[in-house]
């Protein structure tokens, strides 16, 4: 309604009342108005929304931040629908707006300059259109129903904003159907399309398509899991349940029991005392709602995944879970380091000299060629040896929690969140290092909040206005080149600068020549007397094929592959049929017809990555749970390698090998 301030109370009470249609209104559907506008027009009227508000209400920077941080996964999974609806976008001079259940935007795309239209009436990044904040509107309309709207000029209800038309529709998890956010193109009305409403509806279910994709990628990993602790629980009923509490595996009987312990516990397939619990409150909660359950908490790298609770029939026995790493851990010094080639030399020397240097070093190589242990040798060099060593693998965290893990939580910060707050890696790193494994892993959205701490060296918590003074050494390591990252606008330039002011490339074990025989040795003899096995010598044969093969797991892969040698030989001596089938395969056809893992001099990082990623596919029969551990990454990493580079197995071969169980 287009009128005067004056008499914009009067025109909204003659049109509730059926007296008076505004000269606005006339040309809308009727049958629309008088059912979903005509019924948003009176919520906002009963929220006692001031007709005459020129802009919606604007959060915080910090709250907007947490906001961002606590909805990752529905941004993560909107990007690449972000990304296929930019040319209508341009075309139709629209923008697509993504906001979090309440209805508070994070995050934009689309037409710049109706993009900088919206941030006239704050329909950009912290803007507030629930239909409580503004009244009737796509945004806040679409929460309230629960379902597609479109708002079309004149039926907004504040005046302010009748140029405007929204189309909005509500996403929601495929697992238990809650909202997540909303999709909505919004637009001046002069260049409105009659297509958004289309496009606002196909978007939310492509970004809930996304979504289910990596719930279900979570639920197998569990299923897994289970398989492969099954015979620890021969005789007993088991529920499995994912990180939002929803049942992924259970039987009938065991469903039956906790309704007999607890009536009511488990609504719409979940146990849904534990959706806004926080994991580290899982166990008392669980040990108080089912005290006749045991409870095994999953967790992979730190982060929950979800929980197993052991139906006994009265008979409680506690389960053993994961040790929580300590935050900090001390260094080491250059002798852990073995090797006497050239390479490894020349590494160490390297250290040596840039170690008491205060600023930020990058150590770069493939995965698995020993970058920690270069980064605790720096630490232990240092002048901050008798401080913290903090490591972080970036890769390992869930993007909705590495805000809050790096730089900590105020008190109240976010639901779940503990009465005391929470210290971050960063301050923990305080007068010592800092070490960010899978540095390229952090998402665009933190990296700017990265490069001001180091810049700074002032550190804000998720929810907390106060500075906090922190002084540390940064190191950085990654197996990707970081410099493709920049130039492919996946990773800041200027956080790339400041993190490379010093650079240590670590050499591929297959640089190493003779190193290979040593560091076997040294793990044959660490593994005897670990494990309390008869000491026995790798023959002639074993020693020329360990120097033939090209160790695409580096390290970490010569490490587990004595291990299990020295598991499975019975011989006086560790002979050629000892060694893994994957190298055994590779030693007597792959050097025919060429290496399999297609490591070549001269290709640079990405190219290797690439090839030791697919090596190891092959390799682990498409088991990708097993090709992350052997490569040493984070699934989710691994499950973005394999779409980078189209390939079929990261949904196609994880199937398969849940269907055929752990033996696989």
């Amino acid at each position: 309604m287009r009128v005067e301030n004056g008499n914009v109370r009067q025109a909204w009470e003659a049109f509730v009342e059926g007296r008076h249609i505004p000269p606005d209104l006339k040309d809308v559907d009727q049958p629309k108005l008088r059912n979903v506008v005509f019924e948003s027009w009176k919520r906002s009227s009963h929220h006692g929304i001031d007709l005459g508000i020129r802009d919606a209400p604007l959060l915080e920077e910090a709250e907007l931040f947490r906001r961002r941080i606590e909805n990752n996964i529905f941004m993560h999974a909107s990007q690449r629908v972000l990304k296929s609806s930019r040319k209508f976008l341009l075309e139709a001079g629209a923008m697509m707006i993504m906001t979090d259940p309440s209805g508070v935007i994070i995050e934009t795309e689309g037409d710049l300059k109706t993009i900088d239209s919206g941030r006239e009436i704050h329909a950009e990044r912290g803007g507030c259109w629930g239909e409580t904040e503004v009244g009737t509107n796509g945004i806040g309309t679409a929460i309230a129903l629960g379902q597609p709207v479109q708002i079309k000029g004149a039926e907004h209800f504040c005046p302010e904003f009748q140029s405007w038309t929204c189309a909005g529709s509500v996403v929601r998890h495929p697992g238990d159907g809650d909202v997540m956010g909303v999709i909505v193109i919004a637009g001046l009305t002069e260049n409105y399309n009659p297509q958004s409403l289309a496009l606002a509806v196909v978007a939310s279910q492509q970004v809930t398509a996304e979504v289910a994709y990596a719930v279900k990628h979570e639920h197998q990993s569990l299923l897994q899991y289970f398989l492969s602790k099954r015979k620890r629980w021969p005789n007993e009923d088991v529920v499995m349940v994912d990180k939002r509490g929803m049942i992924v595996h259970a039987t009938e009987r065991a469903l039956l029991d906790i309704n007999r312990q607890n009536a009511g516990l488990i609504s719409q397939g979940a146990i849904a005392a534990l959706k806004s619990l926080p994991f580290s409150s899982w166990r008392s909660q669980l040990n108080t709602i089912l005290p006749d359950a045991g409870v095994e908490l999953v967790e992979e790298e730190g982060v929950g995944t979800g929980a197993f609770l052991v139906l006994r029939g009265g008979r409680r026995r506690s389960m053993a879970t994961k040790t929580t790493q300590q935050h900090t851990e001390k260094g080491v010094d250059l002798s852990g380091i073995l090797g006497e080639s050239p390479v490894i030399k020349a590494a160490k020397e390297r250290v040596a000299q840039i170690a008491e240097n205060g600023a930020p070093i990058l150590l770069t190589g493939e995965t698995g060629v020993g970058k920690e242990l270069f980064a605790r040798a720096i630490h232990g060099l240092s002048s901050v040896s008798s401080g913290p060593f903090v490591p972080v693998n970036c890769g390992g965290l869930p993007r909705e929690l590495m805000a809050s893990e790096l730089f900590g939580y105020a008190k109240g910060a976010f639901t779940g969140a503990r009465d005391d707050g929470h210290v971050g890696k960063v301050e923990a790193a305080n007068n010592g290092i800092l070490c960010l494994d899978e540095i390229g892993e952090l998402p665009l959205e933190l990296q700017p909040f990265l490069l001001r701490v180091l810049e700074d060296g002032i550190v804000y918590r998720v929810g907390s206005n106060e500075p906090r003074s922190v002084n540390f050494r940064l190191v950085a390591m990654t197996n990707r080149n970081l410099r493709e990252e920049v130039d492919a606008r996946r990773f800041r330039d200027d956080l790339y600068y400041r993190i490379a002011a010093l650079q240590l490339p670590i050499p591929a074990l297959r640089d190493r020549g003779d190193d290979i025989l040593l560091l076997a040795e040294h793990f044959l003899k660490d593994t005897v007397e670990r494990l309390g096995r008869t000491a026995r010598a790798f023959s002639e044969e074993t020693k020329s094929a360990l120097l033939r093969y090209p160790w695409p797991g580096n390290i970490r892969e010569l490490r587990n592959s004595i291990e299990y040698m020295l598991t499975i030989s019975s011989g006086s001596s560790i002979d050629f049929c000892d060694l893994p089938l994957d190298i055994q395969r590779y030693l007597a056809d792959g050097e025919k017809s060429g290496p399999r893992t297609a490591v070549l001099v001269g290709q640079d990082m990405k190219s290797v990555e690439r090839a030791n990623i697919e090596a190891a596919v092959r390799n682990c029969g498409g088991n990708l749970t097993r090709v992350a551990k052997q490569l040493g990454i984070a699934r989710s990493t691994l499950y973005l390698r394999l779409a980078e580079y189209g390939a079929p197995c990261a949904k196609d071969m994880q199937h398969d090998q849940s269907v055929r169980g752990a033996d696989n």
